[in-house]
C-alpha cells in the first residue's frame, strides 16, 4: 500500500479507536503511525492495541510504527473541601505541603521540588493557565501568592511554572514500568514527556539503548531554550503545542513551531506537529477552516508528521479525522508553492560523505525524471539524511530489518520495505529495480537514484550514489 503524500499521519488510539475494525479503518484512511498514550488506559489495554496493529501490519504488508508516549510527572494541586473553590483577582492564596483539604485561602501542592525552585515574582498557573498566581514570598514548604487572574479551581488541577527549570526527573516509577513494558512489546518510538534539558535524554538513552528511536516532546519553554541540545540527542522532536501554549503566550507559539521545524530539518531529525490540529472533529464530522489551515501551515513548513490526539482517541469521528488530515496533506503537497517552499528552505549539507551524497541526490532528482530515490539502510541513517533533503521523488527505504522499516514509517517521504541484505553493487541495483516495480514506484524504462554505503551492512556509511534504469 503506497501513500500519495510525503508527510506522515500519527493517530492516537483510545476508547473510540481500539477495536480491530476501527484500527484497520484508521490505517486504510491514512494513519502511518499509531500513538499509545500511557497517560490513559491500562497496560493490558495497550497490549491488545499493539497486537491489533501488528495484525493489520501483517495483512497489509506495510510496516507500521508504534509510538509509546510516556506520561511523565504530573504536577497537581491537592483537594478542596467541597471539591472546588473560587479564587478572586487580588486575593491572597497560599500553597503548602499540608495535605488537608483546601479552601479559598490555601491548598496543598504536594511537590517540594516546586517550592525549591520558586522565587518571589515567579508565576504559577493552575488548570492550564486559567488561574494565574504570582509568588510574593516562599520557602522550602510554602508559597504566599497573589491571584492575578481568577476563576474556579477544582480538585487535582494541573500546575505549571513558566520559565523555571524544575529539579525533577522526567521519568517517574510509572514511566519506567511503562517503558519496560513498551520495549518488551517492541514499540518503535518512545516519546518522553517533561523534557527540560540534555541530562534528561542522556538518562533515557541509557534506558532505551538501541531498542527504539526517541521522539522528545517539547512542552516547556525551558526545552525550547535548550533546543539544540535536545535535537542532538533525539531522533525526532514533537512540537506539543497544547502544553507549550500554557507556559508561552499563544502569540509566540507559531514562531516557536517554525523555529523548531527549521532546526530539525537542519539537523536531519524528524519533527512532529501535534495537539489541537483538528480539535473540532472530536464532536463534528468536519473541521473548521482555521484548523484545516493550521494543518496546511505545518506541511508547508516541512513537518515530517502531523498528529491527531483526542480526535482519533476519544472523538466521535476518528476515521473521518484521519481521512480529512490525509486529504489536507495531499492537497498541500500538490500545490507548486509547496515544492518551491521546500526548495527555498533546503539546508546546506553538513561536511560529511552522507550529506554530500544526499545533496547530490536531491540535485539529480531535480535534473532528471527520477521515479524514486532508493536508500539502502541498516540503522535508518541513510533514509534520515535523504529525507532531510526533501527530494522531488519519493524515497523507497530498503532495509533487511523489520524494526528499522517500522521506525522509518514516521519519516517524511519514506516508504519503507524489508529487503534481503545485498553484498555487491550489481545485486543492489537489481534488487532496487525489482522492489521499486513491486511497490508501485516505477516500471520498465524509469530511472532510479540509489544511495547506499560501502562496505554493505555497516551502519552510517552512506558514500555511494548510483543512477539506474529499470529494465
Amino acid at each position: 500500500m503506497r501513500r500519495n503524500r510525503n508527510a506522515k499521519i500519527i493517530a492516537t488510539l483510545g476508547p473510540a479507536s481500539s477495536s480491530p475494525e476501527v484500527i484497520a479503518q484508521l490505517f486504510a484512511a491514512g494513519a502511518d503511525v499509531f500513538r499509545i498514550n500511557m497517560s490513559h488506559g491500562s497496560q493490558e489495554d495497550h497490549r491488545n492495541r499493539v497486537r491489533i496493529i501488528r495484525d493489520v501490519e501483517r495483512r497489509s504488508g506495510r510496516p507500521i510504527a508504534i509510538l509509546l508516549d510516556l506520561q511523565g510527572p504530573k504536577l497537581r494541586v491537592g483537594r478542596f473541601a467541597g471539591g472546588r473553590t473560587q479564587l478572586n483577582v487580588g486575593a491572597a492564596f497560599r500553597l503548602d505541603l499540608d495535605g488537608s483539604d483546601g479552601d479559598d485561602t490555601r491548598v496543598c501542592l504536594p511537590h517540594p521540588e516546586i517550592f525549591a525552585a520558586l522565587r518571589p515574582g515567579t508565576n504559577v498557573l493552575l488548570d492550564d493557565g486559567k488561574v494565574h498566581l504570582a509568588v510574593e514570598e516562599c520557602g522550602a514548604n510554602f508559597a504566599h501568592a497573589r491571584v492575578m487572574a481568577g476563576g474556579e479551581v477544582s480538585n487535582n488541577k494541573g500546575v505549571n511554572v513558566p520559565g523555571v527549570v524544575l529539579p525533577l526527573s522526567p521519568f517517574t516509577g510509572k514511566d519506567r514500568s511503562d517503558l519496560a513494558f513498551g520495549l518488551e512489546l517492541g514499540v518503535d518510538w518512545v516519546a518522553p514527556s517533561f523534557i527540560q534539558r540534555r541530562e534528561d535524554l542522556v538518562e533515557l538513552r541509557e534506558l532505551v539503548g538501541n531498542r527504539a528511536f526517541i521522539c522528545s516532546k517539547l512542552e516547556k519553554p525551558a526545552a525550547v531554550d535548550r533546543l539544540d541540545d535536545i535535537i542532538e540527542l533525539s531522533d525526532a522532536v514533537m512540537v506539543a503545542r497544547g502544553d507549550l501554549g500554557v507556559e508561552l503566550p499563544p502569540e509566540r507559539v507559531p514562531a516557536v513551531q517554525k523555529r523548531i521545524i527549521r532546526a530539525c530539518r537542519e539537523s536531519g531529525k524528524a519533527v512532529v506537529v501535534a495537539t489541537q490540529m483538528l480539535e473540532s472533529m472530536i464532536n463534528t464530522p468536519v473541521p473548521t477552516r482555521a484548523e484545516a489551515s493550521d494543518v496546511a501551515v505545518a506541511i508547508y513548513d516541512g513537518a515530517d508528521a502531523v498528529m491527531l490526539s483526542a480526535e482519533s482517541a476519544a472523538g466521535k469521528f476518528p476515521v473521518a479525522a484521519v481521512a480529512m488530515m490525509d486529504r489536507i496533506v495531499a492537497e498541500v503537497e500538490r500545490d507548486p508553492l509547496y515544492r518551491d517552499s521546500l526548495n527555498a528552505q533546503s539546508p546546506n549539507p553538513q561536511p560529511t560523505a552522507a550529506d554530500a551524497i544526499s545533496d547530490a541526490m536531491r540535485r539529480v532528482a531535480l535534473a532528471l525524471p527520477i521515479a524514486a530515490t532508493v536508500t539502502y539502510t541498516s540503522s535508518g541513517y541513510s533514509a534520515f539524511r535523504a529525507a532531510r533533503e526533501r527530494p522531488a521523488s519519493p524515497i523507497l527505504g530498503l532495509t533487511p530489518f523489520l524494526h528499522t522499516a517500522r521506525r522509518l514509517a514516521l519519516l517524511w517521504g519514506v516508504h519503507a520495505a524489508v529487503s534481503e541484505q545485498v553484498h555487491d553493487v550489481e545485486q543492489m541495483v537489481v534488487n532496487a529495480c525489482r522492489i521499486a516495480v513491486e511497490e508501485g514506484f516505477g516500471s520498465a524504462g524509469d530511472l532510479l537514484v540509489i544511495l547506499a554505503g560501502m562496505p554493505f551492512g555497516i551502519a552510517g556509511t552512506t558514500n555511494l550514489l548510483r543512477i539506474a534504469k529499470i529494465g
